[in-house]
């Protein structure tokens, strides 16, 4: 709708389009299934376009059919044959093309009309409204095969062609050097906002002097046509008295602008210029808004082939860091007589900061170490990759379980900005005896699984990285032949079992004294089964919404 000044200003507000005929009429096996339900039934059962009274005469049952986009484009309505209306003059404000189509296809020939009904009320009723819901369910699912049509049409992700030689500011020219042709104009500039949203800057041009591009910023405050088009107006100004109090930036007789936007983002303007007074129809204004619009389809093609390039190089590097860590966890149980060791490790997302380790030192001493660094995705990561280094640098030169974890926490607190922590468990195993030394930080799992029955030995204490004075207690155990110690993260204790239950120590423990019999690779495999990681190998991604969880098995199988 146009309203037009005495000075020959016109701002054109778009409005939405409405369909001018229900979706109803789009479904062909209606009428059929209409005239089907009166031959069957003695009753008229008829599309009524509109709302329609409950107080109507006569009227026995009604139903609205709604095609899913929030307002009801009809009712189906139950009414005996003898009262139902003359089809021909309900019709005539509806068209001579659609009186003849609804005639033939909805009112059944007098030899087809019952002259008494069928069944009863009551089953009409029910068949009538069991058709109402199978036409209610159809018209949902043609407007969501509708939706899904278009969203799948958007999801094909744009990208660069090979032979795409023409540069963005080439293909900007060109649009605009088209709309103001196609509007026997003579000039066209498209501005955009900063990212304060404060300024408009020249960004393209066509019919302007080359050195436009380099003047500053117009300052979106005063500019009265540029923020009235923000608005979602179109701005059409013939007056030379107009020109300045809108604010026009280039100096000609006649000019129009209109918004570019994208469905989600105010961009900026497409001013085009005359070189003479004219007037601009409503035709004319409708094409600049669609130049507008293919103007910010370019840009934000440009925007998204730049932004998946950069997501795609990052894809690759994240799946290189995946198989980093996950090639960094031991696979190969050490070939020591009368020991088995198996872990697994399953990260929250494609990288994470859990680990495993194990590795000899001399005298026939075995390292063992469950680490987990606090957050989650690359940060966590990283943090985990240089916990397992330090773990190895200091294990190699102290022969005590407390020292190296005093170590690795002053190692951690004193390279950090005082915002990383971890928990570690660190044992040595003197795999001639069996003893074992401990010292652990943080909130880690530790169980002693005997033959009859399994026994806590988990004990919270200071995480690495809160003070560099913190002191670590050692334990000692010997684990005889038969025996088997697990030591698990706080993400596996928290995980869900059978019957979404929380697995826990308990869980885990009944677990292994269950399968104490079986090797350490099928008792590791067999609690990773049984909670909500599923079958995934070591290293494999958990799933959605739980946390990094990592699960270590020593046994001892003979002296």
């Amino acid at each position: 709708m146009a309203k037009t000044s005495t000075r020959k200003l016109k701002i054109y507000t778009e409005q939405t389009p409405r369909p001018e005929r229900p979706q109803i009429e789009a479904l062909g096996c209606l009428p059929e299934v209409l005239r089907a339900f009166r031959s069957a039934t003695g009753w008229s059962l008829r599309y009524v376009a509109g709302s329609e009274s409950k107080s109507a005469p006569e009227l026995l049952w009604s139903a609205p059919v709604n095609p899913g986009v929030g307002a009801s484009p009809g009712h189906l309505r139950l009414e005996p044959i003898d009262s139902e209306p003359a089809l021909q003059d309900n019709r005539k404000a509806e068209g001579g093309r659609r009186k003849a189509e609804d005639a033939a296809a909805i009112r059944p020939t007098p030899s087809q009309t019952p002259t008494q009904p069928r069944i009863g009320l009551d089953a009409a009723r029910s068949l009538a409204s069991s058709i109402t819901d199978m036409v209610n369910e159809l018209l949902e699912t043609r407007r969501a095969l509708w939706q899904r049509e278009a969203e799948l049409a958007a999801g094909v992700p744009p990208v660069p062609h090979a032979e795409e030689e023409q540069h963005l500011a080439a293909r900007l020219e060109a649009v605009l050097r088209g709309g103001a042709l196609a509007v026997d104009c003579q000039a066209a500039a498209l501005f955009l906002l900063d990212d304060a949203t404060s300024h408009l800057k020249l960004r393209s041009s066509w019919g302007l002097p080359f050195d436009r591009l380099t003047a500053p910023a117009r300052p979106l405050k005063g500019s009265v046509g540029d923020l009235e088009a923000l608005l979602g107006h179109a701005v059409v100004l013939q007056d030379p008295e107009l020109m300045q109090r809108w604010s026009v930036p280039e100096d000609f007789p006649a000019a129009v602008c209109v918004p570019v936007s994208t469905p989600t983002m105010l961009l900026g303007t497409l001013w085009v210029f005359c070189d003479r007074k004219r007037d601009f129809n409503d035709q004319q204004t409708n094409i600049l808004e669609v130049v507008a619009g293919r103007l910010a389809a370019d840009l934000e093609r440009e925007t998204l082939l730049r932004e998946g390039l950069e997501a795609a190089q990052w894809k690759r590097q994240l799946a290189a860091a995946e198989r980093l860590q996950r090639n960094q966890l031991p696979s190969l149980s050490p070939l020591l007589d009368g020991w088995q060791l198996s872990g697994w490790t399953a990260q929250s997302q494609a990288v994470g900061g859990d680990f495993h380790d194990w590795f000899c030192l001399p005298n026939g001493l075995l390292a063992v170490a469950v680490g987990d660094a606090a957050g989650r995705g690359i940060e966590a990561a990283m943090a985990a990759t240089a916990l397992k280094a330090e773990v190895r640098a200091h294990g190699r030169y102290h022969r005590e379980a407390q020292q190296a974890v005093k170590q690795v926490n002053l190692t951690l607190w004193t390279g950090s900005a005082g915002d990383q922590f971890a928990t570690l468990f660190y044992g040595l195993i003197e795999t001639a005896t069996g003893r074992i030394s401990t010292a652990a930080a943080g909130d880690l799992g530790a169980i002693l699984v005997r033959p009859d029955g399994w026994e806590s030995l988990s004990h919270r204490s200071p995480p690495l990285g809160e003070s560099p004075e913190t002191e670590y207690e050692q334990f000692g155990y010997e684990l005889q032949p038969g025996e088997a110690l697990a030591i698990f993260t706080a993400g596996l204790r928290d995980a869900r079992g059978a019957g979404n239950r929380l697995l826990g120590e308990a869980g885990v423990g009944e677990i292994l004294v269950e399968n104490l019999h079986l090797t350490a690779d099928l008792m590791a495999s067999l609690v990773r089964d049984r909670c909500d990681t599923g079958t995934v190998a070591s290293g494999a991604a958990a799933p959605p919404g739980s946390n990094d969880r990592t699960l270590l098995v020593i046994k001892r199988t003979h002296a």
